[in-house]
């Protein structure tokens, strides 16, 4: 059911509640005054002002439901604008990868300008992810990862690589949907390994993107 469609329902409910109301009201006036005669006992107590306070309480209700939608709506979008971008960054990650790893099994000379292009971006989506994942480690203090030296950094990107293929590949993001009581435990540890490559892969990203920014050709 679409956002517009539950915002439609709700305030239609709260229109035939308040009509439901109005209708309760008016029967229980008319009881009050059925079944004297006229001009016998003493003059019905009517306050003039129940109607306008009636309907302000209608109208009230209304409002509150406009301004709750209103929220769902906004929160709705958010968080499909939050996908979207987890989407987009864990896929991008993967692709920036694999020209990575292309380039190291053609055994191509390290081009550290796009090296240090891809190694920057990888760092910014890692971190991007990270907004929404939240990764932390049992670890209080988390030691800084110096930059590879030049003969270090074909080893330190197939670590890279190897990294965000067991960050991608973690059952944490691919079955979150589908964890049941049973799984909870084995859930843990797969979320606690993906925390912790993620927390690797922005380190070493920007470890590389540093070195290969020092090494690239002006």
């Amino acid at each position: 059911m679409s956002c517009e469609e539950t915002s439609c329902r709700i305030l239609a409910r709260l229109i035939v509640a308040a009509f439901f109301s109005l209708c309760l009201t008016s029967i229980s006036l008319a009881q009050t005054t059925a079944g004297k005669p006229a001009g016998a006992g003493p003059p019905p107590n009517i306050n003039p002002n129940i109607d306008t306070r009636q309907r302000q309480i209608d109208e009230n209700r209304l409002r509150s439901a406009e301004l709750n939608v209103g929220a769902e709506e906004r929160d709705q979008k958010l968080l499909q604008a939050a996908i979207t971008n987890m989407k987009e960054d864990f896929t991008r990650i993967q692709v920036l990868r694999n020209d990575i790893a292309r380039n190291l099994i053609a055994q191509k000379p390290l081009n550290h300008k796009l090296l240090s292009e891809q190694t920057a971006e990888i760092n910014k989506r890692a971190s991007r992810l990270n907004v929404y994942m939240r990764a932390h480690t049992e670890e209080e203090k988390e030691r800084n990862v110096p930059e590879p030296k030049s003969e270090e950094m074909v080893d330190a990107l197939v670590q890279l690589c190897r990294l965000i293929d067991s960050f991608t590949e973690n059952p944490a993001l691919k079955n979150a949907a589908t964890i049941d009581s049973k799984g909870i435990a084995k859930a843990k540890e797969n979320k606690a390994n993906a925390d912790r490559d993620l927390l690797a892969i922005i380190k070493l990203s920007g470890s590389l993107q540093k070195k290969s920014d020092g090494l690239r050709i002006p």
